[in-house]
């Protein structure tokens, strides 16, 4: 089973976290003796003088092909212009890529092409696959469909590229109802809940971390990029009727500005941490240390962090977003609450005070393994290859 994976989403070196549970499944997928997978993940640059910008300067430094953790990663870039550029992405991308997917496929045919995100990947993939005369799949995970399913500049590409996919994944089965209300078939879509790496992400002592950031009172996490999907100033306002408590914000967007001006105009400055992006392989020892981890997204598929909070023994609360219900079967690992300061805060303040057993809230999430993921995803291709 030669498998190319087409994927936006995906690591590198300017941008570690990025996408890393793509990189995680493609690992656990490759490991197995009867695949081999050659990533693709195309880079996004804008012309002259956008290209100086320092992120797109690191994109540029980037090796053209490298071996990522065990992985064979090809980063091809494509011309986009930030901000209005967005309908014209996969016709874009094609043009840029095809030679080299051309090069690959005729030393060594493929037998199939995953995209790992809806948008621009899942059109992308549609046309890729039809000069290669290969089936594709293409996996939903929150805002390529949320987004990009019901923008009027993009929605046709990706229901076409739903539509005419030999299979689909959804992260969640509220997911998969999303996808179904675009048109795409319910009887293609498969439900494939992600992993967690199970031996990293476990309970542990948190005091020394608590120590080091001054922490004496409850911690809280909320973890992502800082942007306005993600609506961490619901729990920033939260915070100023939990006297005593901390705040970590764990990740950096667009909103962190804006998040200090107001923590610092609600008279909170002195209890919120912006701890910036943290290393994928240093959070469990954050996400252990607080007493509950906070996400009050407008929308999600199946947050990740989610799910390694829960593995890390730590309690979340959540709102009603994508597979949160799926997810939060038992009262003792979190709640599902409304998406307002004073119910968030409330919440919080609940599993403060109930203090639930780290190890019976890891065990609601304890079926969440690569190795699971990785076998699931192997049937879905093995089926949509006739095996």
């Amino acid at each position: 089973m030669r498998i190319l994976t087409l994927a936006t989403l995906f690591p590198n070196a300017a941008r570690p976290n990025f996408g890393i549970f793509v990189e995680r499944q493609t690992a656990a997928l490759a490991d197995r003796d009867d695949v081999e997978i050659v990533v693709v993940s195309p880079q996004a640059v804008p012309p002259w003088p956008l290209s100086r910008h320092p992120r797109y300067r690191a994109i540029a430094a980037l090796p053209r092909h490298e071996h990522w953790r065990g992985v064979d990663v090809h980063r091809p870039r494509f011309p986009h212009i930030p901000g209005i550029g967005a309908h014209l992405q996969p016709q874009l991308m094609v043009r840029a890529i095809w030679p080299l997917i051309d090069r690959l496929n005729r030393e060594r045919r493929f037998d199939l092409i995953d995209a790992e995100f809806f948008y621009p990947d899942g059109p992308a993939a549609r046309e890729i696959a039809r000069r290669l005369g290969l089936p594709y799949s293409v996996k939903a995970r929150g805002a390529d469909i949320h987004h990009w399913g019901h923008d009027s500049r993009t929605r046709t590409a990706v229901q076409t590229a739903g539509r005419d996919a030999a299979g689909l994944l959804a992260v969640s089965a509220a997911m998969k109802q999303d996808m179904i209300a675009l048109g795409m078939p319910a009887d293609r879509i498969m439900v494939h809940y992600t992993g967690c790496d199970q031996q990293r992400f476990a309970p542990q002592d948190g005091t020394a971390l608590r120590a080091e950031l001054g922490i004496t009172g409850p911690m809280i996490i909320t973890v992502g990029a800082l942007i306005a999907r993600k609506r961490q100033h619901l729990a920033i306002e939260a915070l100023t009727t939990l006297p005593g408590a901390t705040l970590v914000l764990a990740g950096t967007g667009e909103e962190e500005r804006a998040y200090r001006q107001l923590a610092a105009r609600l008279g909170v400055a002195d209890r919120v941490i912006l701890a910036g992006a943290l290393q994928h392989d240093d959070l469990p020892r954050w996400l252990a240390a607080a007493d509950v981890m906070v996400l009050p997204s407008k929308s999600e598929g199946l947050a990740n962090a989610w799910v390694e909070s829960l593995a890390c023994g730590t309690p979340i609360v959540i709102c009603d977003a994508g597979g949160a219900g799926e997810l939060l079967t038992d009262p003792m690992a979190g709640r599902i609450t409304e998406p307002e300061p004073a119910a968030l805060a409330q919440a919080m303040a609940e599993m403060i005070a109930l203090k639930p057993d780290p190890h019976l809230v890891r065990k609601t999430v304890s079926h969440f393994t690569w190795q699971r993921n990785a076998d699931e995803l192997h049937r879905h291709f093995a089926r949509l290859l006739g095996g």
